[in-house]
């Protein structure tokens, strides 16, 4: 082939290959189709697959329901009855119990007692410890200890009622501020020893009546102890 028609035959090959590459270059260039907001469609759908901004991908997991107001509550008591002490639990038993006690007793007093004297103190009994023995059921209830729902009473000769009932009492006032002042003192729960603390005066002043009862009589224990 002469140099003529090589450079003849290299020219029209470069022509070709420029008409293809300005073709090429003058394409319109496609772009991404986009959502109305302007983002890329592969871009929303990852936004919306995915979990909120702020927010882990593991939230929920392994969290367990709440428990309900009940359950709660019920909880918090068992809690309570775990970490009460034993002294401080005997104490809140042994109370309901002679509460309760003093206030069948003193119902019997208004209805079987001889002397005036006798039926008021009887009244007063229902009064004072009905209102107590709320405070000690509701600290109970607190602190999860379950309360017997009767208490022992005695029985006492109808023909002298008056003398025994007053007897009677003397001997169960003076147990009981005994048992009440040890837990005021050595008692380790905060609402305990306030409870104890804030029935002791209402416990002295019936002793106090119940043997001033005792020595218009001329009888009974508070003349002997004087």
């Amino acid at each position: 082939m002469s140099r003529f028609a090589f450079v003849t035959v290299m020219s029209g090959a470069l022509s070709c290959a420029g008409l293809v590459y300005g073709q090429e270059s003058t394409a319109p260039r496609q772009e991404p189709a986009t959502t109305p907001t302007g983002s890329t469609s592969s871009t929303t759908a990852t936004q919306e697959e995915g979990p909120p901004r702020g927010t882990s991908s593991m939230a929920g997991v392994g969290q367990k329901p709440r428990k309900s107001d009940a359950a709660k509550a019920n909880a918090t008591a068992k809690a309570g009855n775990m970490q009460l002490d034993s002294k401080d639990k005997s104490f809140i038993m042994e109370a309901a119990k002679g509460g309760m006690m003093e206030v069948e007793m003193g119902k019997m007093a208004q209805s079987q007692g001889q002397s005036a004297e006798v039926k008021n103190i009887g009244k007063m009994m229902v009064a004072d410890h009905t209102k107590a023995n709320n405070q000690l059921m509701a600290l109970a209830s607190k602190k999860g200890v379950q309360l017997e729902k009767s208490a022992k009473m005695e029985k006492m000769n109808g023909a002298n009622f008056d003398q025994e009932y007053l007897d009677h009492m003397v001997k169960d006032h003076e147990k009981d501020i005994a048992a009440f002042q040890s837990a005021a003192k050595s008692g380790v729960d905060p609402d305990v020893k306030s409870f104890a603390s804030q029935t002791l005066p209402t416990l002295k002043r019936h002793l106090s009546m119940i043997k001033s009862a005792q020595g218009k009589m001329g009888k009974g224990t508070a003349k002997k102890s004087g």
